[in-house]
């Protein structure tokens, strides 16, 4: 069917008790479900031979590689050139990398974890630097950005480093005539207003890395689809379509999750949250409640189809001294407005919502007000959808956000108004 619909259609004649023929009776099911589940299986199944096959590659490897590094380790001791020995030490890094990498592939198509240990993400980010300077065409220019109080990860560095590469290569064929590449980590915590807003998140100190390219974009009507194993949008011989799928797995197995950003072009980023290792000292300091602006009783206006999201961010911002008043869609927010426009000090609004959307609704507070300072928020990334022609919005918060994020940009649109 036009939908995507598959049904199995049947038959059978009608009699009576004479044997006289009346007519047929057609019987048809859906069988997308399964469908669905016999094109898993036949996934999983290919997968199996995938794992197969990379158990007898890996043996012909590893007797490849371990000879190169034998023989290196035995050059270093007798050559004595400076330039020579960095050479040797590059490649002698290079071939325990791809010795690494084919443990990692043999044991992951298995199903079996790597080795997880304390992990510095900022040495593997550095390597990651060094591959893509190294092997990228120039006109690609890389930039990395790591603070210097990181937190560690518990992780198979040889898994992440995998992860990082998938996605800088994807990067990279993004932007085939070229752009900027953008790789960077830092500390975030995550409290309850962003863990309703990602279901795979719970509250708690992560690491998030961020691969962001100014490339292509992804079309919206493939975003659903490019972590599907075998899914490619390469042309024949140059992906296979395991990147993303192996990527969002190996991110799942250690406890995080994965967001996707993207417009058409002007880019995308990936943002990988890792759930971070830190000190008991420091989780101590980390209770101390960060100095957050608190309100003095200003009402304001909740706009949003979740129900969660709506009523968690109202008792976030009543927690901090404001008063509010919720909306369940712009219909809502706009006969609530009407009757309430004097006290209500700004308005929160979701801008992707049923039936009267996020710019909808603005549009038609503006003509009831244009004074009322708005805040757009929405999870696809930016707020270029909130600065179209006449909406005239100058804070947009992207979900999911932090009740640090809520609350800082909350005071900056009333200081404007």
């Amino acid at each position: 069917m036009v939908d995507g619909t598959i049904l199995d259609r049947s038959s059978f004649p009608v009699r009576d008790k004479a044997g006289h023929y009346y007519g047929r009776i057609w019987v048809y099911r859906d069988i997308t479900e399964r469908k669905r589940l016999d094109q898993q299986f036949l996934r999983a199944q290919r997968m199996d031979s995938i794992g197969t096959l990379a158990g007898g590659i890996a043996h012909d490897l590893n007797n490849v590689l371990g000879p190169i590094i034998l023989a290196i380790e035995i050059m270093q001791k007798k050559i004595a050139d400076p330039k020579c020995l960095h050479m040797l030490e590059t490649m002698n890094s290079s071939a325990h990398r791809g010795a690494a990498m084919v443990r990692q592939v043999l044991s992951f198509a298995r199903g079996v974890e790597g080795e997880r240990v304390e992990l510095q993400i900022r040495h593997v980010i550095r390597d990651i630097e060094k591959i893509a300077n190294d092997t990228f065409l120039k006109h690609v220019q890389i930039r990395v950005i790591l603070p210097q109080d990181l937190w560690t990860v518990l992780a198979d560095a040889t898994q992440i480093h995998q992860v990082l590469l998938n996605l800088c290569v994807n990067a990279r064929d993004a932007m085939p005539n070229g752009g900027r590449l953008t790789i960077s980590a830092e500390n975030v915590t995550i409290d309850a207003p962003f863990a309703c807003m990602a279901s795979e998140a719970r509250p708690g100190p992560y690491l998030l890395l961020q691969i962001e390219d100014t490339g292509t974009g992804i079309p919206p009507e493939i975003m659903e689809k490019i972590f599907d194993p075998f899914f490619t949008t390469k042309e024949i011989g140059k992906g296979t379509g395991l990147g993303l799928s192996t990527t969002l797995t190996i991110v799942r197995t250690h406890g995080g999750f994965l967001r996707v950003e993207s417009e058409i072009g002007s880019g995308t980023r990936f943002k990988i949250y890792l759930p971070a290792k830190i000190d008991a000292d420091l989780k101590n300091e980390d209770r101390v409640e960060e100095e957050l602006p608190r309100g003095n009783g200003e009402l304001i206006l909740v706009v949003d189809d979740e129900s969660s999201v709506r009523e968690v961010t109202g008792q976030t911002l009543e927690i901090y001294g404001y008063t509010t008043i919720l909306a369940a869609e712009g219909a809502e927010a706009v006969a609530i407005f009407a009757q309430r426009w004097r006290e209500i000090a700004a308005v929160l609004t979701d801008m992707m919502m049923p039936i009267l959307d996020g710019r909808g609704t603005i549009q038609v507070l503006r003509r009831i007000n244009p004074r009322t300072p708005i805040i757009a928020a929405s999870g696809l990334g930016d707020g270029q959808m909130a600065q179209g022609e006449g909406l005239d919005v100058k804070h947009f918060l992207p979900k999911p956000y932090t009740t640090a994020t809520l609350l800082n940009t909350l005071k900056e649109a009333l200081a404007d108004s």
